[in-house]
């Protein structure tokens, strides 16, 4: 019987957390990870120590006019363009003229930050060009990457991140797939490599904070 195919649990004996998984590399690595958070495993290693709250003086009531004004006065046109929107920036669209276009092999290329250049973002996270939708989305992330136009949507990635950074975002008109994995929680990334070695189209490449 072939071991890949066949439905493999890890259940934590400190806290009872279940970890499924049918890929065996995958589990171990779900297992470390969990392992490194599981807040029980901490708590019996490291006993927290109280600490008796300290009352704070109140803040100090201003009477210059000069300073109620300017609390009470709406942000700057330079402010409020400086804040970011709810969400995240987004400046791209999925919807185009882009239909010429068909599915593509992987892997992705891990070198393509040297080839290509940021061609806009989408709720904050960068997306790399070039850039025609429907038909070719290109590459996403910084840190956590996914060649969009790679990508099949087979859900492997996201079964396999154990802090839940990708979420299913609707591509429809996209040849290889019409939902990809987008990776919403990036900076959540723990660089467990998980998502990476499962890919089938190895269409996923993980990059340390600063590469």
């Amino acid at each position: 019987m072939n071991i890949l195919s066949d439905t493999m649990e890890y259940i934590c004996e400190s806290c009872g957390t279940l970890l499924i998984h049918s890929n065996p590399v995958t589990l171990d690595s779900m297992k470390d990870v969990h392992n490194q958070l599981c807040s029980v495993k901490r708590q019996n290693i490291v006993t927290p120590v109280p600490q008796v709250p300290q009352k704070s003086a109140p803040p100090a009531v201003s009477t210059t006019p000069s300073q109620s004004q300017t609390a009470l006065s709406p942000p700057s046109a330079e402010q409020a363009s400086a804040a970011p929107a709810p969400g995240g920036q987004t400046t791209i669209s999925l919807t185009g003229s882009g239909t010429n276009y068909s599915k593509i092999e992987g892997p992705i290329d891990p070198e393509f930050k040297s080839k290509r250049q940021i061609k806009g973002m989408y709720q904050g996270i960068k997306v790399w060009g070039p850039i025609d939708p429907p038909g070719q989305v290109g590459i996403w992330g910084t840190e956590v990457t996914v060649d969009f136009d790679i990508c099949i949507a087979d859900g492997a990635c996201i079964e396999a991140c154990p802090v839940n950074v990708f979420e299913w975002l609707d591509t429809p008109g996209h040849p290889a797939s019409e939902k990809k994995p987008f990776m919403i929680r990036e900076k959540d990334c723990i660089f467990c490599m998980a998502c990476e070695n499962v890919c089938p189209p190895q269409c996923v490449k993980i990059f340390q904070k600063g590469q």
